[in-house]
């Protein structure tokens, strides 16, 4: 067998290091997928998405066009129940879009007349839309509801009730508000004074 040239060992070395690296390539990767440019295929096993955490994940970060989009999804598995609607109507308070937001809400709290955070959030719509005698009854109903035990609608209470009791303070202005996410996936608006 003939000596080997320096350029033959540069090129077996070379050979050799590929050989490792696509080896290590190869262990990193999940079992199953095909490693090509395009994405995995849809595991038909696989749990699907629950778009209501999506959109409530959306809402915190401030993505309330996302978050409509995913709501609406959800809405076509689950129908319009009371919690998807006060999603889409928050996320349409959120955007400023009060003509949008507030029937979404009042139905929302005719369908469950129970649930303070609807009440809560209607509230909200209301202060924005400077009718305040009737948000002070909605922020009373929703805190009677609540037992007392959210700030949040007690400071908004307490709110609607000062902006009653003095009307000269009642100019426009614009108003911002805090999304308070709740320990079940629900939100609450809170007016920042």
């Amino acid at each position: 067998m003939p000596p080997c040239t320096g350029a033959a060992l540069l090129w077996v070395r070379r050979l050799i290091e590929a050989t490792l690296v696509l080896t290590l390539v190869a262990s990193c990767t999940e079992p199953g997928l095909s490693g090509g440019p395009y994405p995995p295929g849809v595991d038909p096993k696989g749990a699907p998405v629950d778009e209501i955490a999506v959109g409530n994940r959306l809402m915190v970060a401030g993505e309330y066009e996302l978050a409509i989009e995913s709501f609406t999804r959800a809405a076509l598995t689950e129908g319009m129940t009371p919690e998807i609607l006060t999603s889409i109507g928050t996320a349409n308070l959120g955007l400023r879009r009060l003509g949008q937001a507030e029937p979404l809400l009042r139905q929302a709290v005719e369908d469950d007349p129970d649930w303070p955070t609807a009440w809560n959030n209607l509230g909200v719509l209301l202060m924005e839309t400077g009718e305040y005698p009737e948000a002070a009854q909605v922020f009373q109903r929703a805190y009677a509801l609540d037992n007392g035990e959210s700030d949040a609608i007690r400071d908004n209470l307490r709110l609607a009730l000062a902006k009653m009791e003095n009307p000269v303070n009642n100019t426009p202005q614009e108003q911002e508000y805090t999304l308070e996410q709740q320990g079940n996936g629900e939100f609450l608006l809170r007016k920042i004074q």
